[in-house]
């Protein structure tokens, strides 16, 4: 890989005064993330249940908590790897929860048909 000395000594001069990002970028986060917020209360506020509710306040949780691992830990800019070695092991264990969940209602169901009913109501 070759660098011109012009993109060489940019980097050094960036390296050497600490990477700044625009004010504006921060500001549309925070923006987007009070949106994000009132949009999770909002969930409460209309009184929604069950499946669409949980899924709601889920989805509105992740999305902040990835803009703000994004941008305030400067993930964004990080190295491929370091973005792997941090996000790979929560998608890894979410990915076996699944798993997991999935074959517990195999086993439950298995012991309802094997044992009867009654094997139910102990659960």
């Amino acid at each position: 890989m070759t660098h011109s000395p012009q993109t060489a000594e940019a980097a050094e001069m960036a390296h050497d005064e600490g990477q700044q990002h625009p004010i504006k970028l921060y500001f549309a986060v925070w923006i987007l993330l009070f949106v994000l917020s009132a949009a999770s209360y909002w969930v409460d506020y209309a009184q929604l249940q069950g499946l669409l509710r949980w899924s709601l306040i889920l989805i509105f949780m992740t999305l902040k908590a990835g803009l703000i691992i994004a941008v305030f830990m400067h993930m964004a800019w990080e190295r491929l790897a370091l973005i792997y070695a941090v996000l790979l092991p929560p998608l890894a264990m979410i990915g076996l929860l699944a798993i997991l969940i999935i074959e517990s209602d195999y086993t439950a169901e298995t012991r309802v048909i094997e044992f009867g009913q009654g094997a139910a109501a102990v659960e």
